[in-house]
């Protein structure tokens, strides 16, 4: 049975790393769902966040072939009850007046919000967890998506501390 489940990585912030570690995915024929890539508190080390569907013994595979790699310091399942995930998406609509009461009710009940307005188009930003933002664009599609783009998941576990401090 697969399962999505969520990878932290904490690489050194240099040229070609990130490319050593999505090509590993490649070699090995597993598909990433969504990658985001960041730098972090440290300027020195860039975080990825990559979220994958597999079965456990995917899942293990990927950690142990992620911890061999040169320049990565950290791996990490973020487990659901542990982590906070969120995921960022701006859709542009058709801004038609017989819709426009239906999109601005659909905004307030998801907590949306519209960042550009225009006379033919409007580009609405909903953050929150993967699962609300496909429910938002599901009730949007019938006015007329022009354009969307999302950045995939985020994740951090919740407490104070750091995936860094942890053995």
């Amino acid at each position: 049975m697969k399962n999505k489940f969520v990878i932290a990585v904490y690489v050194d912030n240099k040229f070609g790393v990130l490319t050593r570690v999505t090509s590993m995915f490649t070699r090995r024929g597993f598909n990433i769902d969504a990658l985001t890539v960041g730098e972090t508190e440290r300027p020195e080390y860039s975080r990825i966040t990559i979220s994958l569907s597999g079965d456990g013994y995917a899942r293990e595979q990927m950690i142990n072939q992620l911890r061999k790699l040169y320049n990565v310091k950290k791996v990490e399942i973020l487990e659901d009850e542990g982590a906070v995930k969120r995921e960022l998406s701006l859709i542009k609509l058709k801004n038609a007046a017989e819709h426009r009461a239906d999109i601005m009710t659909a905004v307030q009940v998801y907590r949306a919000k519209i960042i550009d307005y225009g006379t033919e188009s409007m580009c609405i930003e909903i953050t929150g967890e993967s699962s609300k933002i496909d429910a938002f664009i599901q009730t949007v599609m019938p006015y007329g998506i022009i354009e969307m783009c999302r950045t995939g998941v985020v994740a951090l576990e919740r407490g104070s501390g750091s995936i860094l401090e942890k053995e």
